[in-house]
């Protein structure tokens, strides 16, 4: 029985540390096949065990020990892991119901050889996950999300007090206070089309080229440069602030960001993303309003 554990163990570790493989050389992608097939067929392989309990410890075991090693060598962060977790734990679950439908519906007792089972299954990720990637020929989704907040300030108040930013501190959101990138600082170079703009964050910059500029009414700049670390499938194409003076004197301020990513299913992914990115564009506001209160008095 401990020998069932052990063997479940380095199956499901091999399996993700050769998968993990693939993807960091760009052989595979971060697609269906590496989010949900390898890990189905895990939980399809180890849930046809005769000790299948044991196998699927010796699943949950590696898979948390593997995690905690991409999260201690920082190949990926925390927010990374806890959006893939859910799929991840679904494929697998599903995995282990089909077998055992199967180990019912056909009456199999023969306990069956894992490791050369296993062999299949990975040989299968790797086909798919190369026809994936080569279907899919990592065409990024271009995607907006925007934000608004309504301020008891002017147009021009409000776009003088965003455009240059010498410190962000303020309330951080609950994602930010995990591993969400956090900004610091925003500098502009030339306040003019051509000019620079570069937000600098705890690891990393992102450095933006002005493309609009209009005083109190629009700031679009392209991101001609980015790093933060261990984002690889999320990118950054445009920023832009718009200004609409209302009728009370205050201002509509409208932050737009222009991103692509790889991640793909888009059904799961999407929706996290623009979560991710809303609480970048909140913690931007919360520093926005705490500046504007303390220059201007209320």
């Amino acid at each position: 029985m401990k020998k069932e554990f052990i063997l479940s163990a380095f199956i499901t570790l091999a399996f993700l540390s050769l998968g993990f493989l693939l993807l960091h050389y760009e052989l595979v992608g971060y697609g269906v096949s590496f989010f949900v097939f390898l890990p189905f067929s895990l939980g399809y392989l180890l849930g046809r065990s005769t000790f299948r309990k044991l196998s699927l410890y010796g699943l949950v075991f590696s898979l948390v020990i593997f995690l905690l090693l991409l999260l201690i060598g920082e190949l990926e962060g925390m927010i990374c892991l806890l959006m893939a977790i859910p799929l991840i734990f679904l494929a697998i679950a599903f995995g282990a119901y089909f077998a055992h439908l199967n180990r019912r519906s056909n009456n199999i007792k023969k306990e069956d050889d894992l490791l050369k089972s296993s062999i299949a299954p990975f040989l299968l990720f790797i086909v798919l996950g190369f026809s994936e990637k080569q279907l899919v020929n990592d065409q990024r989704q271009v995607l907006k999300v925007s934000s608004e907040i309504t301020l008891p300030y002017t147009p021009l108040q409000v776009y003088d007090a965003i455009k240059h930013v010498d410190t962000l501190d303020a309330e951080k959101p609950f994602l930010m206070k995990l591993d969400l990138p956090v900004p610091q600082k925003c500098v502009v170079s030339e306040e003019k089309v051509g000019g620079l703009r570069t937000c600098y964050f705890e690891r990393g910059q992102i450095i933006e080229r002005i493309t609009e500029l209009e005083k109190g009414r629009i700031l679009r700049m392209n991101v001609i440069d980015y790093q933060l670390t261990g984002r690889s499938w999320l990118g950054f194409e445009e920023a832009s602030y718009t200004f609409e003076e209302l009728k009370n004197g205050g201002c509509r301020m409208i932050r737009t960001t222009t991103y692509t990513s790889v991640l793909y299913p888009r059904f799961y992914w999407q929706p996290l993303e623009k979560i991710g990115i809303e609480q970048e564009h909140e913690y931007v506001f919360n520093n926005l309003v705490k500046d504007l209160n303390t220059k201007y008095g209320r």
